[in-house]
């Protein structure tokens, strides 16, 4: 039982969330701006996509491109739908995205009886549950590397000027991505969650589980039994699977990023600790890769997404225009500012 209290102690860290208490309507665009409906697989799983870009873009025009990650929650029509156009009147284009199981994306699927043998063309017809808004990072670090992959084949994007800006839970994700992809060439991770299955205790309880999930002894695919608790319980639509984190960590992948970081912190953070993100900021900082830590005074973690939007965003603004914008040498064109 101790080590199921400090597991689920340190998912609370891991898993820290987008409010939906943020969500607003969307916003009319600005005449500079359009937005397209794309999709983009996952291991074959069609994720639902906004592509944000300046209007008139000629076929030789190539900007660096920047891909929103949500928090716990968070789906492409919410903080993401406010930034796309932020970022794209700064000369970038957008891509945000639910992952797998998450918003307007397909679910994942488990079958609830035997497999059939396929047909001829690998076909079959079977009863399936529908996996949705699960938590790993197992599933939403590789639908991120998809959405990286999906922004680099553009045909007005520098694949070589591709950014990461993620939120809460989905701070900690991009922070994994930056230290294990190359094509990431900065990073902006807001009131991020630092975690993964870390701790021993964590680790022993994740594969406990997993022996139990593999010998059908427990739910394969944890419905009824992976959701949240404490903090977290008001995402009573979200699942957990805690055998997912094994062997995926924020803070370890942090020591492999060499791309520029930067970090928003909420001054009254109270899901994650800000001691621990101030520690991979200075790891950074002793191997000379750009970092810098931002914290936004008076504001708790949900007030990123309220009174702390506009200062969190002028940061990252100004960060990705620092270290994304200047990066090639290629010339790209700035959509015309709005007076």
């Amino acid at each position: 039982m101790k080590a199921v209290i400090l597991f689920l102690a340190a998912l609370t860290l891991t898993a820290t969330a987008q409010t939906p208490k943020g969500k607003r309507a969307r916003q009319p665009l600005p005449d500079t701006v359009e937005m397209r409906s794309v999709t983009i697989f996952s291991d074959g799983t069609r994720m639902a996509g906004d592509l944000y870009l300046p209007k008139g873009l000629k076929a030789g025009d190539k900007l660096p491109a920047i891909v929103l990650c949500a928090g716990t929650g968070g789906t492409k029509g919410g903080t993401q739908a406010r930034l796309g156009p932020i970022f794209v009147e700064k000369g970038y284009i957008v891509l945000a995205f639910d992952y797998r199981g998450w918003g307007q994306s397909e679910s994942q699927l488990m079958a609830t009886e035997q497999q059939p043998a396929p047909d001829k063309n690998n076909e079959m017809t079977i009863k399936v549950k529908a996996i949705r808004w699960p938590m790993n990072y197992t599933d939403q670090t590789a639908d991120i590397r998809a959405a990286i992959s999906f922004i680099a084949g553009e045909p007005n994007v520098d694949a070589n000027r591709i950014g990461l800006w993620g939120s809460s839970y989905g701070g900690g994700l991009v922070t994994w991505v930056a230290g294990n992809d190359p094509r990431v060439k900065c990073v902006a991770a807001q009131v991020p969650g630092m975690g993964g299955a870390r701790a021993p205790a964590a680790i022993k309880y994740g594969y406990d589980l997993a022996t139990k999930q593999a010998r059908g002894e427990i739910e394969p695919v944890p419905i009824e039994t992976g959701k949240l608790t404490g903090k977290m319980a008001v995402y009573a639509n979200m699942r957990v699977n805690p055998v997912k984190n094994l062997g995926f960590s924020a803070l370890d992948a942090a020591a492999k990023i060499n791309a520029p970081a930067l970090f928003i912190l909420a001054e009254n953070e109270e899901l994650s600790s800000n001691a621990t993100v101030e520690a991979v900021q200075k790891g950074l900082a002793d191997r000379g890769v750009p970092s810098s830590i931002h914290i936004i005074k008076g504001i708790t973690h949900y007030g990123v997404y309220a009174e702390g939007f506009d200062e969190a965003t002028r940061e990252e603004v100004e960060w990705f225009g620092k270290h994304l914008q200047s990066t090639s040498e290629s010339k790209s064109p700035v959509p015309p500012q709005k007076p």
